[in-house]
């Protein structure tokens, strides 16, 4: 993530809250802070980066308890620059991260997710996160925070119950079939994104594995409205703003939704997927436990 995102937007809606919440104006907060009335405009529109010094002054101010100071510097410091490695980002946890994502998402209105390597976190159930959660943890041998990662993961999910909201998510069939838990949780995620692929503002696509590429499915990626592209790697995230670098990964987007499988064809593929699953972890007869026999 990057300080420049409109993370930050959402970011200052939150200290505009707090500020109403005290019943201050911006003019009465700005007096108490010996600050010009326009730091405190900026900041709660999203067109200044906060600082930490800032956030606790803010604070001060407000008489903000000490819990909800310290979510808000986590969440501020979670803000990063346009290029960020995995384990700066991980270093206060999984789930500041968690809540960085959610402010992005809040000021999106049309979010499009392309995903090669595991369904998407808003998609996801609760112990397909916690699985993802652990192999990440492993990893970076940092984070511990798994749960409350897993928490902030599903608190995310609600924005796909919002009206006026547009997800278009597109995954690959490499994607359903990684076997990034145990069988059981990998057939309630299936199942659990054809319930997701019903709403309203859910659009779910695969890309079968026999279904002519227009390129190479080389990395997933998402794109936020028209002016955000975002890239994981293995060791970090790369944020992509320039309206030429947004517009490409649309078009390749679009290229990738035209050739996979919509409605009831998706649909069919995710169920044989899980079938497939429930066959392969099915004793063959010569190996299944067989009780006494009777005489």
């Amino acid at each position: 993530m990057t300080d420049r995102h409109d993370g930050r937007i959402a970011f200052g809606n939150r200290l505009r809250r707090l500020r109403h919440d005290a019943g201050l104006s911006g003019k009465d907060l700005a007096q108490r802070l010996e600050w010009p009335a326009s730091k405190v405009s900026r900041l709660e529109n999203g067109r200044q980066s906060a600082t930490v010094a800032d956030v606790h002054a803010w604070t001060a101010a407000l008489g903000v308890p000490e819990p909800v100071v310290a979510e808000l510097v986590e969440d501020l410091r979670s803000l990063q620059v346009e290029y960020a490695t995995w384990r700066r980002q991980l270093r206060a946890g999984f789930a500041p991260r968690q809540r960085t994502g959610r402010l992005l998402e809040e000021s999106t209105t049309t979010l499009r997710v392309f995903q090669t390597a595991l369904v998407p976190g808003l998609l996801q159930t609760a112990d397909y996160a916690r699985a993802v959660y652990r192999g990440l943890a492993a990893i970076f041998d940092g984070p511990r925070d798994v749960e409350q990662a897993v928490r902030e993961r599903i608190r995310r999910q609600t924005l796909l119950y919002e009206p006026g909201r547009q997800f278009r998510f597109l995954v690959t069939e490499a994607a359903l079939r990684a076997r990034l838990g145990p069988p059981a949780v990998l057939r309630a995620q299936l199942d659990r994104l054809l319930v997701l692929a019903g709403l309203d503002t859910v659009d779910l696509a695969v890309l079968p594995w026999t279904t002519e590429l227009p390129k190479a499915t080389t990395h997933s990626f998402e794109i936020f409205d028209d002016r955000l592209v975002l890239v994981e790697t293995f060791n970090s995230e790369l944020g992509m703003r320039a309206v030429e670098d947004v517009a490409l990964y649309g078009r390749l987007f679009e290229l990738y939704w035209d050739a996979a499988n919509h409605g009831e064809c998706a649909a069919a593929l995710i169920t044989q997927v899980a079938l497939e699953l429930t066959t392969s972890t099915t004793p063959p007869p010569e190996h299944r436990t067989v009780g006494p026999r009777r005489r």
